[in-house]
């Protein structure tokens, strides 16, 4: 199947599981609820078909429909919906900061929601269904995509692993075959030479006719003719792990491989600084390759990210960094197939010339090349390192440390939201029982009959956060709201209201 069709038939899947439970919700309890569900469903359809392109952006999606529904996000029907778009979030989204500062940006608006609703106390309970809801499923989908990585990131070392085992293999057999084809060369062209060598010495010959001398001529000629082919064959099969392994032609500057790449379509921004003119011919096609090699991987593997190349040339150091985002979602594949080898090869290359390589994984979930090259002639070629300095096993070795880093944040980050909520709520405390005091003189200036409107314009802005425990139980059919007496006081005054008046007005008691 079409990756395009599974990914239409995925999300299809996932409307459907995220609009169940407040179509369900609306068959059950009407009214209200089946509004919701009316204007919530193609809400979600629009959020899903939008979630590939802006994981993070479709998340305010069920959280208005959340908000909606109850400020405090204590809602069944898009719970569901909130919790999968967060964890798919955390699988798609690669930039950590984004998401963070979409979550903070969140959890800050939500207290003038609060403060309109005239319920402070529901803040930090919306911030702790924000950490359970989207904070965890968002940490779980980000762990996931690590793993996921990590797992990727083995296979291709296996892989990769098995190709470099069957080029071992063929290399050793060309090196044999190379041999081979030296001794021939040492033995046949030594008695090639001395065929010619005779030849010759029989061409002067005195003894012989003009036609025999003419025949032992084109004997020589032949010779020399199948010496000199001979020579170039084997020239050709002969391998030299330590030739100086300079290509051949002219090597491009940075400047024109982007170039050209641009011609392309490809979009690169370069930033190049110091002279790059004179460099040895070595450290020139070193660098040419880098940057092509950077910029066809990143052709390949992230259609319609834009590629960075940053060349900087600080004294006799140069350095080359081919940096590219994402692939963008939207962008069609080249669908170039990949051997796997072209950064083995690289790294050679740049090792022939006295440098270092480093490639793996970027910041923002994309992929750098990053290339230190000395700029003076004569640089001796580097040390083979050991399996540390191997592309694969460092590759493999950062998967691994994301999976740890993101394991430990899944861990910590929630910890340190619940700390900040506990911080959070002595002043919310102080701030909500300041606002909710009812002097005596104007709890003595009300009267039962009066309606809620007459009443409301002598109370205060917000009420107390329920009941003292142990207060009497409420009239049948009244509504009680409760006020502070004082700061933080145990008593309170109870206001309650029936028909949209007040039918009674008393003190209630701490009664532990």
């Amino acid at each position: 199947m079409d990756d395009r069709v599974r990914a239409r038939w995925y999300d299809l899947g996932l409307w459907l599981a995220v609009s169940a439970p407040p179509v369900m919700a609306a068959d059950a309890l009407r009214d209200r609820a089946a509004v919701m569900a009316a204007v919530g469903v193609p809400l979600l359809a629009l959020a899903v078909a939008a979630a590939r392109r802006w994981p993070l952006g479709v998340l305010t999606v069920p959280l208005a429909l959340n908000l909606a529904h109850d400020v405090e996000l204590l809602t069944l029907p898009f719970l569901p919906a909130l919790t999968a778009f967060a964890f798919l979030a955390g699988v798609r989204a690669g930039e950590v900061r984004a998401a963070v500062r979409f979550f903070g940006a969140v959890a800050v608006a939500g207290l003038p929601v609060c403060v309109l609703g005239r319920d402070l106390w529901s803040w930090p309970s919306q911030l702790l269904m924000l950490l359970l809801t989207v904070g965890l499923p968002w940490l779980l989908g980000r762990w996931w995509r690590q793993y996921a990585e990590l797992v990727r990131s083995g296979w291709r070392l296996a892989d990769r692993m098995e190709r470099e085992q069957r080029a071992l293999a063929d290399r050793t057999r060309m090196r044999e075959r190379a041999r081979i084809a030296s001794d021939m060369h040492d033995s046949l062209g030594h008695e090639l030479t001395l065929l010619a060598v005779r030849a010759a010495a029989l061409e002067v010959d005195r003894s012989l006719d003009a036609r025999q001398q003419a025949a032992v001529g084109e004997l020589r000629e032949a010779a020399a003719v199948a010496t000199g082919r001979l020579r170039e064959i084997i020239g050709v099969l002969r391998t030299d792990d330590e030739a100086d392994g300079a290509a051949q032609g002219t090597a491009e500057t940075p400047q024109a491989v982007v170039g050209r790449a641009r011609a392309s379509g490809l979009d690169v921004v370069l930033e190049q600084r110091g002279e790059w003119d004179g460099l040895p011919p070595m450290v020139g096609h070193a660098v040419h390759r880098v940057v092509q090699e950077a910029l066809t991987n990143a052709a390949k593997h992230a259609p319609g990210a834009v590629i960075r190349v940053d060349a900087v040339r600080d004294a006799d150091i140069l350095r080359v960094t081919v940096a590219n985002g994402p692939a963008d979602s939207g962008a069609r594949p080249p669908g170039l197939a990949s051997g796997g080898t072209g950064l083995v090869g690289l790294d050679e290359r740049v090792r022939l010339a006295g440098g270092t390589l480093r490639a793996g994984a970027g910041a923002d979930g994309g992929f750098e090349v990053h290339a230190r090259l000395p700029a003076e002639e004569g640089a001796a070629a580097r040390e083979r390192g050991a399996a540390e300095d191997s592309l694969s096993v460092r590759e493999l070795a950062r998967a691994r440390k994301r999976v740890r880093r993101s394991g430990r944040q899944a861990v910590l980050a929630p910890l340190a939201v619940l700390a900040g909520i506990c911080v959070v709520l002595l002043p919310v405390s102080l701030i909500s029982s300041a606002l909710s005091v009812l002097d005596r003189e104007g709890f003595d200036g009300l009267r039962v009959g009066e309606t809620r409107e007459e009443v409301a314009e002598r109370l205060p802005v917000f009420d107390r956060d329920g009941a003292p425990e142990g207060a009497p139980e409420e009239p049948p059919g009244a509504q009680c709201a409760y006020y502070h007496t004082r700061l933080m006081s145990d008593e309170a005054y109870r206001l309650c209201f029936s028909g949209g008046r007040l039918v009674s007005r008393e003190v209630v008691s701490d009664l532990r």
